[in-house]
């Protein structure tokens, strides 16, 4: 497979383009366009692959994808086993702003959102604490249409540019350029085959098979395209599954889980997990059990203030009522 050229559907009346994602599992292949895009995640659970960078998505995480970058969503597996309708869903707005908007964007009174543009290049996540009032902007926008639409959306620019400080950034800056057609059909053979093999001995030997050249060449050649190593990147692919499956409690102890996400001791798997995610496991299961505690707290609270507190539910395990439903903000 290679990252496809995606073509985003726009409507002439439109210059900011919504799409609505109900499906039973998120859009499984590699893929750039030229808008920029906002993404809401209210239902479902995967990994989000942007550029050189990966990590768990879940309910209630917002992300800004530059134009051009190539991303996938890739749901769990347990997804494309159960193949159910409506098991994954997310908002989208599409933003062209190099031409189609690109008159509005050079007017002085827009110079926020020219700047703030250029710094989504990268792609962004932004903050927990941040989360309701954008989504909330958010969702407004893409439930409206024509000129109203693209008022709010400026609305939107403006409270993301002004308002939110230290965005998580998704790619280094040397992702920001586009690769050429060949390359985005090596790395992106390389980071379906980490997806679906990651628990599994993937030596150099092996992964460089897949792309057809030498070990040698392939260690050269991913660390140009990503700046990092290959084991490196496992090794984030590992722990981000890692942390998963202790959120969803689907192992018994540290040991099991060490296993069964391809590390060949505990030891190691604790050593990879404190420099990957800054804590190690235990600290991290305790801390996602605080967070759980605070969840059930909230949702003791009347429903009218659980928005409030939207972001605080996105710990929530996928298997439990709440994120099976979904978030969803009230505009």
């Amino acid at each position: 497979m290679k990252v496809i050229p995606f073509k985003i559907a726009a409507s002439q009346a439109e210059s900011i383009i919504v799409s609505e994602d109900i499906l039973p599992y998120f859009y499984g292949h590699m893929h750039r366009h030229k808008e920029m895009q906002l993404t809401l995640i209210l239902k479902g659970t995967g990994t989000l692959i942007v550029g050189n960078y990966t990590q768990p998505f879940a309910p209630g995480d917002f992300y800004i994808i530059g134009a051009n970058q190539p991303h996938i969503l890739k749901s769990d597996p347990i997804y494309y086993q159960n193949n159910v309708e409506g098991s994954v869903h997310a908002v989208h707005i599409f933003f062209e702003h190099e031409n189609t908007l690109s008159h509005l964007i050079n007017l002085p009174e827009m110079e926020f959102a020219k700047s703030f543009l250029e710094k989504t290049r990268q792609g962004l996540q932004i903050p927990e604490g941040y989360a309701p009032e954008a989504a909330r902007l958010f969702l407004k926008a893409s439930r409206s249409s024509g000129l109203k639409r693209l008022l709010i959306s400026i609305k939107l620019l403006q409270y993301l540019s002004r308002h939110v400080k230290e965005y998580k950034l998704l790619t280094t800056d040397f992702a920001a350029a586009p690769f050429p057609a060949v390359e985005d059909i090596r790395l992106n053979e390389v980071y379906q085959y980490t997806l679906e093999h990651y628990a599994e001995n993937i030596t150099l030997e092996r992964i460089a098979a897949v792309v057809h050249i030498t070990p040698h060449a392939f260690c050269k050649y991913f660390k140009k395209h990503t700046r990092k190593t290959y084991n490196a990147f496992l090794n984030e692919i590992r722990i981000n599954e890692a942390c998963k499956r202790i959120v969803n409690g689907d192992a018994t102890c540290i040991a099991s889980i060490a296993y069964a996400t391809g590390f060949n001791s505990a030891i190691n798997f604790n050593k990879v997990f404190k420099k990957t995610t800054g804590k190690s496991p235990s600290e991290f299961m305790k801390e996602y059990r605080h967070k759980w505690d605070n969840a059930l707290k909230l949702l003791r609270q009347p429903a009218c203030l659980i928005p409030m507190f939207a972001s605080s539910l996105s710990v929530l395990p996928a298997s439990s009522s709440i994120a099976a439903q979904g978030l969803v903000w009230p505009v």
